[in-house]
Formats: C-alpha cells, structure tokens, sequence
C-alpha cells in the first residue's frame, strides 16, 4: 500500500488519512520491515504547534503517518478529499486503532510509556488480551523529567520491542520522540497522548455519536474543564491568529 500526504485546506498542515483497516496493514509493513518508524496525528492542537514550534514541526514532517486525529482536521480534509481516496465519517484517534492491534502480524513485544502506575498497569493488561501472543511492558511517565527519560532509553533498549505507545501528552511525547529517536532502538513509535488512560478505563470515553458531531470537546470540557478549556476557548484564537501571520507572510 502506497501511503500519500494530503494537504488540509486552510489548515497549512498535511496528513496520512487511513482507516483501521488500512492503518493495520501499514503496520504490518513496519513490524515485518523492523525499522525505526513514527506514528502521530494532527488535532488543532497539534496543528497549532505545528506552527508556533519548529522542534514539533520538525517530528511531524519526519513521521511515517500523520493521522487524522481531530473532528475539525477530518471536515477541513473531507472538503478536499481526493474521489479515490478513503471514505472516513469519523476521526481516527488512538482509541480508535489500538482496540485492533490483534490484526498486525508478527507482533510480540509491545512497550507502553505513560500515565499513572494504577492506569499503565491496567493498559498493560488490556493489551495482553487484545494480542495474547505478546509479550506486552509498561513504564509509567507521572513526573517524567530528565531522570526518568534517560531511564526510559534504556529500558527500551534492553527490552527491544517492536511497538512502542507514548503516552505523556502533547507536546511532550513529540518532544522527547524529537531528541531521543536516534538513540532508541528500532521499533514503531506512536504518539498516543491520553489513550492509556482511557484503554485502562480510568478515563471516559466520549459517546460515539458525539464524536460523529464533532462535539467530543464537549464531553472532554465536563469531565476535565481546567485542563481543556484554554485548548477550547483560547487555542483556537492562537492558531488562527498564525495561520493569518503565515498566509501574510506568503503573500509578500
């Protein structure tokens, strides 16, 4: 399968659009392939520091897929969509794809890194059950510093698995792929942000028919408004006020 960047109108950024399906035979690929490969997606968070951070947009113009992992991103896409490309009627987020991690073949060493002890823990053994033939470890990432980084090379190292979720939030999952991918072994890495908690059911999952909507910021703003409402209320202004900076400064 030939994998294709689209461009998201307006948006400035481009992306892989796959579904599970799809995305379960690239993986395939890369774990037959046993190379060194990065999984992430595009949200108007991440577009917004796609760019307002060169380090960030450096990762994700490296990637292998760029998935469609936002409500807004997938409508913008859609706009555009090529007649032949994928039909896709709902974003392809981690909680999505990882559910089918049972289909990629071959796969027996999964590493997950992030969350709490509590949640990595229960993650771990969510992941057993959904691919029983792997041998599937985790390291928590609460206070994750330059300690534990360091400390999370070298388990990967000594550990070698083929597939490797990351789970410590955006920007900082981006950002330590950004400075320690060379020095990792080779594997799949994905970005994953907070699915270990929601695959360890610590955290709730929006309503399918409110993804549908594209009004899973709803549901995320209840259960966490502290923690969202400056990506729902203020972000959006932020990015705007870039992506009108960028069109000008194309312009000239």
């Amino acid at each position: 399968m030939i994998m294709t960047r689209q461009q998201i109108p307006v948006l400035g950024v481009d992306a892989t659009p796959l579904t599970v399906p799809q995305l379960t035979a690239t993986l395939n690929r890369f774990v037959a392939e046993g190379l060194t490969r990065t999984v992430v997606g595009h949200n108007l968070h991440s577009v917004t520091l796609f760019h307002s951070d060169p380090e960030f947009r450096t990762l994700y113009e490296n990637s292998d897929v760029v998935l469609l992992d936002g409500a807004p991103v997938l409508w913008l896409w859609g706009r555009s969509r090529d007649a032949d490309g994928p039909v896709m009627d709902y974003r392809l987020g981690s909680t999505d794809w990882i559910p089918a991690l049972g289909n990629v073949e071959g796969l027996e060493r999964i590493a997950v890194i992030g969350a709490g002890a509590e949640a990595n823990a229960k993650a771990v053994a969510r992941l057993a059950g959904i691919v029983p033939n792997a041998k599937v470890a985790g390291m928590p990432g609460e206070g994750w510093n330059d300690k534990i980084e360091d400390q999370a090379v070298a388990w990967l190292a000594e550990l070698r698995p083929q597939l490797v979720l990351v789970g410590l939030g955006m920007p900082l999952q981006e950002m330590v792929l950004r400075r320690q991918l060379d020095a990792l072994p080779p594997a799949v890495y994905c970005a994953v942000g907070g699915a270990i908690e929601q695959i360890a059911g610590i955290q709730k999952l929006a309503p399918r028919w409110l993804g549908r909507m594209g009004l899973e910021w709803a549901w995320r703003l209840m259960l966490h408004p502290r923690r969202v409402a400056y990506r729902v209320f203020g972000e959006p202004w932020v990015l705007l006020g870039l992506l009108i900076r960028r069109r000008l400064t194309s312009n000239r």
